[in-house]
């Protein structure tokens, strides 16, 4: 074994795949194993594997300026660039860009930012950020703490108090409804329990709420018709700002630009990465609003510098994978074809799963997708310790499909959007295997109830 802490791994069971190269949405393995990439790497391979533009771009780049830093005002034409195309594509007003190099330091960033803005107006007391339960905004110090995921809390003492870190419910009907209630019920009660959360705290104390259009890491969770309408309504009115974490749903993911045009989102704040570059060169971007960076230059012209920054902020080979990125979906016209090939894969999980026995819901918009896989269809309730979710990733990537296992046993789904009506076909194939495989196997150790 390699001397490498990995990530999001049981340090007891390291290693389990070596992938050695990819073309399109397949990926290879050392022993020359075929498999679809069926979670486009980590929600972000937007493009696929070995796009020759993309890599052209970067290789390009490196060969004419390698790097060189955006500290004290030294800048680059591709960060300009890129930062202009953003500017044409974002729905927040006048917008400014602040680049980094993943989701996490973004919504780091952002965090910082807030503060530095709210000291910068005078209200140094509206600090605490409310996020979701069920939320997952990163592994830093402070978006970990955004970050309501178990694995992501427990042992690491993340100093949520300290942070000012509030948590709102989830907005997934299916989990968290209560006896007989509809969806509308289940919105207004969440959204009368977010409305009291703020009171009791203090609307003057809270900065801004923090929303993932639709959840990544959670679940693949899609709130509710009538929720977004209701939560902004309930922000506005006091004077909260609305950040959209758009680090998986940004750039076509949800068969439009960004997950806030699908849910109907005005944010006044946007988190970008992965799929900016389709992942090709680390970049992320945290965007504010011009109102807010025109009240922070004074304090900047206090200090003499803003103090926040990276050696790779803006780091001239990402920027041009990103731009490059841009000019491939808009040439493409990427988004449109997630959305038509979306609809098409939404359609084909709900007519194999719907009545599945293992599967209380399915969900998703766009290429974005979840299998709740439950252990009594009737009640919905769920495995002990995740088994289900575990055993079905096992199956599918037995049968040459990657799929990623998240919040215990939803087995979600995030292919490249490029990918096809037949590749979804081949997908769904495979899919249907290993689900099919789980389904016997946990009603062989008895864990089926019916």
């Amino acid at each position: 074994m390699a001397p490498v802490i990995y990530p999001y791994t049981n340090f007891t069971a390291v290693e389990q795949l070596c992938l050695e190269r990819g073309e399109g949405i397949y990926v290879y393995d050392t022993d020359g194993n075929k498999y679809i990439e069926g979670m486009a790497g980590l929600w972000c391979t937007s493009l696929g594997y070995s796009n020759t533009e993309v890599v052209d771009a970067i290789t390009e780049q490196l060969n004419t300026l390698p790097f060189t830093h955006t500290f004290g005002g030294k800048t680059h034409e591709p960060i300009k660039q890129l930062a202009d195309k953003l500017r044409e594509m974002v729905p927040v007003e006048d917008a400014y860009f602040f680049f980094g190099n993943s989701g996490s330091d973004a919504n780091d960033t952002h965090y910082k930012m807030l503060r530095y803005y709210f000291n910068a107006i005078g209200k140094p007391e509206k600090r605490k950020i409310i996020t979701r339960e069920r939320g997952y905004h990163g592994v830093t110090v402070a978006a970990g703490s955004l970050t309501s995921l178990p694995g992501n809390l427990a042992h690491f003492d993340a100093p949520v108090e300290a942070l000012g870190v509030l948590r709102a419910d989830a907005p997934h009907y299916y989990t968290n409804r209560q006896g007989n209630e509809t969806e509308a019920q289940f919105v207004d009660r969440i959204i009368s329990n977010l409305e009291e959360q703020i009171l009791s705290e203090g609307p003057d104390t809270i900065a801004a709420m923090i929303v993932e259009p639709i959840t990544g890491a959670s679940g693949v969770i899609v709130p509710p018709e009538g929720y977004y309408e209701k939560l902004q309504a309930v922000l506005r009115k006091h004077d909260i700002l609305v950040w959209a974490d758009e680090v998986i749903t940004g750039f076509g993911r949800t068969g439009n630009d960004f997950g806030c045009t699908t849910m109907g989102i005005k944010p006044d704040l946007m988190s970008f990465a992965k799929q900016l570059s389709s992942a090709y060169f680390p970049i992320s971007a945290a965007v504010i609003p011009g109102w807010m960076y025109e009240a922070m230059i004074e304090q900047t012209n206090q200090m003499g510098v803003f103090g926040q920054g990276y050696t790779y902020t803006g780091h001239p080979a990402a920027c041009a994978a990103a731009l490059k990125t841009l000019e491939i979906y808009e040439r493409d016209n990427l988004f449109v074809h997630a959305a038509n090939v979306g609809d098409y894969l939404q359609a084909q999980l709900r007519e194999a799963f719907t009545d599945h026995p293992l599967v209380g819901e399915v969900r998703g918009k766009g290429l974005i997708a979840a299998l709740e896989l439950v252990s009594n269809k009737t009640t919905g309730t769920s495995f002990d310790g995740g088994i289900a979710g575990a055993t079905s990733q096992k199956f599918c990537q037995d049968n040459g499909l990657i799929l990623r296992a998240v919040a215990g046993n939803a087995l979600a789904l995030c292919p490249p959007l490029i990918i096809t009506r037949d590749e979804v076909d081949e997908l769904m194939g495979k899919l249907k295997a290993a689900i099919d495989s789980t389904y016997a196997e946990l009603k062989e150790k008895d864990l089926i109830a019916g």
